[in-house]
Parts: structure tokens; C-alpha cells; sequence
């Protein structure tokens, strides 16, 4: 199945359902239709878009969220169905009564993916993983030690440059990162929903206005396949946030990832972690379908 970022970019544009497809007029004319069935989520930046509630129905019916996005290409809004899973009664009870020792050692897990994909990530650019693979080893239960944020400071400038700064209001790299998390965040959601589990019950991230809080904690060991694709799309082709960078960035999702006896694609590996999660709250064991670094070859290759 194809797995598609629907980007509106445009202004004035209406969007619309017709007979399994999502149609875009302009002006009253048809400039294009693509299968609902194919879309991962849509993902509108422009003024004035217009859109029919038949086909945020049918969106939501298929799980595919709507992203609203400021002038920062970053999220405002997201539009998820409220089912996604034939389970979602007890999964969400589990999700709820789950102890806090099981938040935080899946919270560490998480961490030291993440971590070990910074790792990977800074070889392919020709760096050194060994102050970040020391770091793996002292991430504690819950992150007690706050590796991740020291992991951070190591990998930013060797992976950006010196002067970097991950701005989230800034333009630039940090408009074309914000565009990329985006979509993960967005698919990321999508998986969350499917699996019965609520996006703002998160596993350490806890804020009550980030109603995607378990988004952004199951999406982090992912970000680094997007920094690393933004680091080769500013190097080949500069800074701008442009159709061909948005194109790009939205193609990780069919990034093939090692996990467990196979390869799996971001998209399908999305849906394993959520899946593994929402099975790991009810039978209270912790089982995490984590994927592994792609090989350094492939990374180096992002964003071409």
C-alpha cells in the first residue's frame, strides 16, 4: 500500500471526497484527485482552504490525521478519529492504570533507541559515535540522568555545524526539521490512534496542553533519520522549505529500517511500535518493537 503525505500549499484551495478519492479544486475546477486509501495524512500550510466534512469523515474512518501547520511549518492543530481499534475500550484502560516503573523503563528504551540512531547517524556524516554509545550505557529508568539532553548537545553541532541552534520558531534547517517532524509526528499519530492508544497520554512527555504527547515520545528514536535527511537536503540543494524538500522529507516514511528478523519501512515500523505498546499495557510486560539504524551507506544517501 502506498503511503502518501498529502502537502497543501497553496491558498484558496477546497478539498473534497468523490467516490474514494480526495479531490482538490481552484477556482471551482478540478486540478487533482489521489485515493483515500493511499493517503497517511494531509498536511495544509495555505490561507484559505477549504475542506467538505464527508471527507474529514472518510479521513477519519481511514485514521489519517489533518495537520493544520503555522508560517513555521509547524504543527497548530491535528484532526484524529476518536476509534481507531477494535480493542481501544481496554487498551485505553490499560494505557491509563499503567505504574509508573513500566512509563519509565519504556521511556528509557526509547531513549537509548534514539540515542543509537544519533550514533549511526553522526558516522555517516564521519564522526565519532563513541561519546554517544558511552552515553547508551548510563541511560537510567525513566532518564534520571537526563542522557537524551547531553546526547543532544553532543550530536547537534557535529551533525549542523558549530553554530547551529535548534531553533523551533527559526527558518531555515530548522524550518525544514520543524516540516519533517511534522510528518513523522503526523504518522506517528496515525499509528498511535490504530493501535487503540491515546496520543496525549504520553510516556515522559506530560504537558496538558500537547494533546500528542505519546506521539512525540514514540516518534523520537525516528527524528534522526530526519535531521539526517535535512543535513544532505541543505548541503545539495539549500535551506528553503520548497516542494522538492517537502517531497523528500515525506518519501522517510518508505525508508526501509532493521527490525527484529526483517526490514521494515517507517510507516510499517510506526505502526510495530504502537502495536507493541498497546499489547505491552495489557499484559503488563514491556515488549517494544524497536527499529535498528539503516547502514551508513543508506543514511548518507537521505535526501537525495
Amino acid at each position: 500500500m502506498v503511503d502518501r503525505i498529502v502537502d497543501i500549499a497553496t491558498d484558496g484551495r477546497h478539498l473534497s471526497r468523490e467516490r474514494g478519492f480526495l479531490k482538490v479544486n481552484e477556482k471551482g475546477t478540478e486540478i487533482g484527485r489521489i485515493p483515500l486509501d493511499e493517503i497517511t495524512a494531509i498536511i495544509v500550510h495555505a490561507h484559505g482552504v477549504t475542506w467538505s466534512n464527508s471527507l474529514l469523515a472518510e479521513l477519519a474512518d481511514r485514521g489519517a490525521p489533518v495537520v493544520i501547520c503555522g508560517a513555521n511549518h509547524a504543527p497548530r492543530s491535528v484532526l484524529i478519529p476518536l476509534e481507531g481499534h477494535h480493542a481501544q475500550g481496554a487498551r485505553l484502560r490499560a494505557q491509563w492504570s499503567a505504574k509508573l516503573p513500566f512509563m519509565k523503563q519504556a521511556w528509557k528504551q526509547v531513549v537509548c533507541a534514539k540515542i543509537t540512531m544519533q550514533a549511526a547517524t553522526l558516522v555517516a556524516v564521519g564522526e565519532s559515535p563513541a561519546p554517544l554509545t558511552m552515553m547508551i550505557r548510563k541511560v537510567t529508568s525513566g532518564d534520571s540522568t537526563n542522557m537524551e539532553a547531553q546526547a543532544a548537545r553532543h550530536y547537534w553541532p557535529r551533525l549542523m555545524g558549530r553554530e547551529f541552534r535548534r531553533d523551533h520558531d527559526a527558518s531555515g534547517t530548522n524550518a525544514l526539521l520543524n516540516y519533517g517532524y511534522t510528518v513523522l509526528r503526523a504518522a506517528t499519530a496515525r499509528a498511535i490512534v490504530a493501535a487503540g492508544l491515546h496520543p496525549g497520554i504520553g510516556l515522559h512527555h506530560s504537558n496538558r496542553a500537547n494533546g500528542f504527547a505519546l506521539a512525540d515520545d514514540l516518534m523520537e528514536p525516528f527524528r534522526p533519520l530526519v535531521d539526517c535527511c535535512v543535513r544532505n537536503l541543505v548541503e545539495r540543494n539549500g535551506d528553503q522549505v520548497d516542494t522538492t524538500a517537502k517531497q523528500t522529507l515525506a518519501r522517510l516514511l518508505a525508508l526501509d529500517l532493521p527490525l527484529g528478523d526483517g526490514i521494515t519501512p517507517i510507516s510499517e515500523s510506526l505502526n510495530k511500535l504502537a502495536t507493541s505498546l498497546g499489547q505491552s499495557f495489557e499484559v503488563g510486560k514491556l515488549v517494544l518493537a524497536l527499529p535498528s539504524p539503516p547502514s551508513a551507506d543508506t543514511l548518507s544517501e537521505l535526501g537525495q
